[in-house]
């Protein structure tokens, strides 16, 4: 089995800490479209690989929607984000690992390794 296509890693910067048991979807852009392509949450190390592989996932757009607001509610939290949106575009053999740093009030992404 070849490496995961697609990870991500959430740290809640108000805490300092994996941000756990967050909801994530994957969608793919199919036309003028959004296809939901994937669901799950995080582990308690705030982590996801994605069950695809280079032979399952072709390159094309993507977004990861982060369910921010529902995961602040659990922490009986304020947040002005109901759910964050990573829009993103692969190309065929490439490993994207897509963090992002949340807090209630603001957050970043980048293209780690």
């Amino acid at each position: 089995m070849s490496r995961p296509v697609l990870s991500t890693h959430v740290l809640d910067t108000s805490t300092g800490r994996p941000a756990a048991a967050l909801f994530v979807e994957l969608y793919k852009k199919k036309e003028n479209s959004w296809a939901l392509w994937h669901s799950t949450t995080t582990t308690s190390d705030g982590r996801i690989q994605f069950p695809f592989t280079n032979d399952s996932m072709s390159g094309g757009t993507y977004k990861l929607m982060f369910k921010v607001g529902d995961y602040y509610k659990m922490l009986d939290k304020e947040t002005i984000y109901p759910f964050v949106e990573i829009t993103f575009t692969t190309k065929d053999g490439e490993h994207y690992h897509i963090p992002l740093l949340l807090s209630p009030y603001g957050y970043s992404t980048y293209r780690g390794s």
